[in-house]
């Protein structure tokens, strides 16, 4: 499966917030936050379900994996996304291991295993 998604017995803000403490553990931070749904609204276009889009970082992560290929560029930052599927909020992120396979380079394939655990652990600690 190329995503981590888990339900969360939170509302959208509340795991927004949640995740925000337990990315800065694992040394991430967020970079921006995008509401799809307001921003589509401002482009007139109506979305049903609500999304939150995080990109984030850990800048000593990035120049790591940049210096080593720059076509990393393409995967960063991270995202990890909080929305709600039938009333449920989830939480989710495209898996470092899965987009890093693309690169076929076995030095980023293991420190995307390493960023990829500590971003699982931070989604699945807000549980």
């Amino acid at each position: 499966m190329f995503h981590h998604t888990i339900e969360v017995d939170k509302s959208m803000n509340e795991a927004v917030s949640a995740l925000e403490a337990s990315l800065k553990d694992e040394k991430f931070g967020v970079l921006w936050s995008l509401n799809m749904k307001e921003t589509l609204a401002g482009k007139g276009v109506e979305l049903d379900g609500d999304y939150i889009i995080l990109e984030v970082c850990n800048p000593h992560e990035a120049k790591r994996v940049l210096e080593k290929n720059p076509i990393v560029s393409y995967f960063l930052p991270c995202k990890i996304v909080v929305y709600k599927d039938n009333g449920t909020t989830k939480v989710g992120l495209p898996k470092p291991t899965e987009l890093i396979k693309f690169v076929e380079n076995d030095d980023l394939q293991a420190i995307a295993a390493d960023i990829e655990k500590r971003l699982i652990g931070a989604i699945d600690n807000i549980k």
